[in-house]
């Protein structure tokens, strides 16, 4: 609704300052034309809107106007009650001030809406953990956090994946939650990388303050690097079949393999499967799980893999025990 945009606009200045039509139309999901007529229509309203061209230039309010905002609608007041990970809460030791500061406006809205928020809290609850994850240890995350608030730079000590411990001197930009796992992302060398947090074994805050970068977008580029490293991982590509019954079983197992295309059951009643694996060992290890479920057609070398597993299987059973 226009209603709802314009003051949107109004609390977007507000925060930022300053905003181009087009980072506004991006962020309202309109054109740029719409963001125009949206300012007329605002300092006709009455509200002191400027443009100023030029380069650093853009939209913004004459300085000291502000607006107070008490109207939040019914599903502005849930989505703010929707229950934030406890635990995520809890690792940035936000959690104490979460719970006083939902106090805080539960107690500010009106009587009728605070229903609302009760009900969302009720109704709808956020689990952002695996079911087979364990919890890390991350007793450098506090440090981590301290270092990126004040924009210093930190030494740190890192675990790689190989077991080689290494030794960095880097500008910490910002954290990440996947799952319930924490990353840094950091420059390094001029470079921004990722590193997991349960790796950093020590972290030593330097006296050097640096300039965080103005155009880095934390969320940005989380969403870059997740899926540059999703389509870096290794695919190996197979086609299996599924009898009659079975499909069931397979796709509930099927956490570590990736259903590309399902075929329509042949006469027999089996399903052809497309699928991608991590590698081929995570493939015939698949195939084998489910007996004579399951068959891999494609490609010929996993049905030789898959027969030379099922044979040492029974010679290892044929042998007697001891």
């Amino acid at each position: 609704m226009r209603a709802d945009r314009l003051v949107s606009i109004m609390l977007l200045l507000q925060v930022h300052r300053r905003m181009t039509a087009r980072e506004l139309a991006r962020r309202l999901e309109v054109s740029e034309r719409t963001i125009h007529r949206d300012m007329e229509a605002l300092g006709i309203a009455g509200v002191p809107v400027t443009a100023e061209r030029g380069t650093g230039g853009g939209w913004r309010l004459i300085d000291g106007y502000r607006t107070n905002l008490t109207g939040l609608n019914g599903a502005e007041i849930q989505a703010l009650f929707l229950t934030r990970p406890p635990r995520l809460l809890a690792d940035l030791g936000l959690d104490k001030a979460s719970d006083a500061a939902s106090i805080k406006l539960l107690a500010a809205l009106p009587a009728m809406a605070r229903q609302g928020a009760q009900d969302a809290r009720q109704r709808i609850y956020v689990d952002v953990s695996g079911w087979h994850q364990s919890h890390e240890a991350i007793p450098c995350l506090a440090a981590l956090q301290e270092a990126i608030w004040l924009e210093r730079r930190i030494r740190f000590t890192y675990q790689r994946t190989d077991g080689v411990t290494v030794e960095r001197l880097a500008e910490p930009l910002g954290l990440v939650a996947k799952g319930s796992v924490w990353y840094v992302v950091a420059a390094v060398e001029g470079a921004r990388r990722t590193y997991r947090v349960s790796r950093v074994q020590a972290v030593t805050l330097t006296d050097e303050a640096f300039a965080r970068p103005a155009d880095f977008d934390l969320a940005a580029y989380w969403d870059a690097s997740a899926s540059e490293f999703t389509a870096s991982l290794p695919r190996y590509a197979a086609t299996i079949r599924v009898a009659p019954g079975g499909m069931r079983a397979v796709r509930a197992g099927g956490r570590f393999a990736r259903f590309v295309a399902e075929h329509a059951p042949d006469d027999a009643g089996w399903t052809t499967l497309d699928m991608q694996f991590d590698d081929e060992h995570v493939a015939v290890e698949f195939v084998l799980s489910f007996g004579a479920q399951v068959e891999a057609v494609e490609p010929p070398a996993l049905r030789t893999h898959v027969i030379q597993a099922a044979e040492a299987i029974i010679a290892l059973y044929a042998a007697p025990v001891g």
